[in-house]
């Protein structure tokens, strides 16, 4: 068993106070478009499942973007009401509503991925890949298939 050093020899320590600070600057960054982390990442997950050709479920966009069922719901409610997009029932099963973007959401959500990369720049510099790498095979348990 290894012997504690205390929280600043800690990796769990630095990572989640680096994502408190990649957080707060996107949050900061986002907040010319009116949109919140939250509300980006909803909106751009729905974007990026919606490339592979069939509407994603509300709830394989609450998936990908690290949201929990109930905040996505309501915050996906609240980007249908300023028309970025719309929910629409299953054809298949009335219970599952899948999520369309429209062409206002579409373009609201390409805008916030450049700043989103434009915050990684910022934060990560050259170190982005190489930070990638390490985080992908931790942060993969928590994403979906």
């Amino acid at each position: 068993m290894a012997e504690p050093r205390g929280p600043l020899m800690s990796p769990g320590f630095w990572l989640h106070h680096a994502a408190l600070e990649w957080r707060a600057t996107l949050e900061r960054n986002l907040r010319a478009l009116g949109l919140t982390p939250t509300q980006f990442n909803l909106l751009a997950s729905a974007g990026w499942l919606s490339r592979a050709g069939e509407l994603p479920t509300q709830q394989q966009v609450a998936d990908m973007s690290g949201a929990d069922r109930m905040m996505a719901s309501k915050v996906i409610r609240g980007l249908e009401e300023r028309g970025l997009l719309a929910r629409r029932a299953d054809p298949a099963d009335a219970r599952v509503l899948r999520i369309e973007l429209t062409a206002e959401g579409r373009e609201l959500a390409s805008r916030g991925v450049r700043i989103a990369v434009d915050t990684d720049e910022q934060l990560f510099g050259a170190d982005g890949d190489l930070l990638r790498e390490h985080l992908k095979p931790i942060a993969a348990h928590r994403l979906p298939n």
